[in-house]
C-alpha cells in the first residue's frame, strides 16, 4: 500500500489506485477522530465551532467522493 502511494507513477494499475484510495479513506477516518476530539473540548467560541462543523462536513464529503471513486475503479 505504501509503495502505491510513494511510487507516484504516471499511471497506476487499478489495484494500486484502489490501494491509494483505501489509504486516503483511512486517513480521513483518523481526521474525523481528531475533529471529534476537538469538538468534545467545547471551546465556547462560535467561529471555532462553525469552522469545526465545516471541516467535519468537508471531510465527510471527501470521504464519500473517494469511496465512489474506489467503487468506480473496482467496476
Amino acid at each position: 500500500m505504501r509503495n502505491a502511494i510513494l511510487q507516484l507513477p504516471a499511471r497506476r494499475t487499478s489495484n494500486e489506485q484502489r490501494q491509494v484510495l483505501r489509504a486516503a479513506i483511512r486517513q480521513l477516518d483518523r481526521a474525523e477522530i481528531y475533529l471529534a476530539a476537538v469538538a468534545h473540548m467545547q471551546l465556547d467560541d462560535r467561529a471555532a465551532e462553525r469552522t469545526l462543523r465545516q471541516l467535519r462536513t468537508d471531510v465527510d464529503a471527501l470521504k464519500r467522493h473517494l469511496a465512489a471513486l474506489r467503487a468506480a475503479v473496482s467496476a
